[in-house]
């Protein structure tokens, strides 16, 4: 995927800075300075020391949608009491739409810890394509991880915001992206690895195989709603770790989506984030 690339970084005074990607260095945007700063690896976008990545954005308001791909629907199917719940939302014309965060303090940006539930038994990872928004039109695009209790959710629908929102349970980045051409597909790979780098369960998708389009999300999403710019949706997910993986502290989550890089995080309780 072809597009130009931004990303936000702070350094060892403590200053943020945005640049645009640029082969393998990131050149400063600030008006006073013509400063470059080398990239390890373009693809995973890691930075060189004292550079440190933060999230691409600092959105007001962090959304998602649910139940967008048939293999969500099939997983939550499989782990509902209320089964027809989910088959309803995947065939209704109205979308699934939930507020994931406000203000940033549940939301961390690549390298730092996503956080798992004290009380759930089935963590898992999200990885999903997230639209950064402008006025009601998405501008950009990252990588977003909407961090789930499994189990809880399943127990009962009504336990969504306690299944979805809590310290350290979205991550975005490494960087966004302005695509060249919106209709090409996005592919999205997911990796869990334990404390030893040792891979617990790996798997791909692309958003081509969404059943909703990105216009219609957005559509509900600011129906009668008042989402500020710079906001970000997040657009479903396609990949769902069967029931015997579960995060724990001490593994790693990365998620790959071609032009875009890699979001790494370590898996961390989630009380210990607050």
């Amino acid at each position: 995927m072809t597009g130009v690339r931004r990303v936000r970084l702070v350094g060892e005074n403590g200053i943020v800075r945005t640049g645009v990607v640029d082969g393998d260095v990131v050149r400063l945007e600030q008006a006073d300075s013509n400063s470059t700063v080398a990239i390890i690896d373009p693809e995973t976008l890691d930075v060189a020391e004292p550079w440190q990545l933060l999230a691409p954005v600092d959105p007001p308001e962090v959304w998602a949608a649910g139940v967008t791909y048939k293999r969500s629907r099939d997983a939550r199917i499989e782990e509902s009491e209320a089964k027809d719940v989910y088959s309803l939302v995947y065939d209704a014309e109205r979308p699934e739409l939930f507020l994931k965060d406000a203000g940033g303090r549940r939301t961390v940006g690549p390298g730092q810890p996503i956080g798992v539930r004290g009380d759930a038994t089935w963590s898992v990872p999200e990885p999903e394509l997230a639209l950064v928004l402008g006025n009601r039109v998405p501008v950009a695009v990252t990588i977003g991880n909407d961090v789930s209790s499994r189990d809880i959710e399943g127990a009962n629908p009504l336990y969504l915001p306690q299944a979805k929102i809590y310290a350290g349970a979205c991550a975005l980045g490494p960087a966004v992206l302005a695509p060249e051409d919106w209709s090409q597909p996005f592919e999205i790979e997911l990796r869990i690895s334990d404390g030893h780098g040792k891979t617990l369960w790996e798997a791909e998708t692309s958003t081509a195989r969404m059943k909703r389009s990105f216009d219609e999300l957005i559509e509900f999403l600011v129906r009668d709603n008042p989402v500020p710019a710079g906001s970000v949706l997040m657009t479903g997910t396609g990949l769902v770790p069967p029931d015997d993986v579960t995060l724990l502290p001490g593994h790693t989550v990365a998620i790959r989506v071609p032009g875009i890089g890699t979001l790494v995080n370590p898996v961390r309780r989630a009380e210990e984030l607050l």
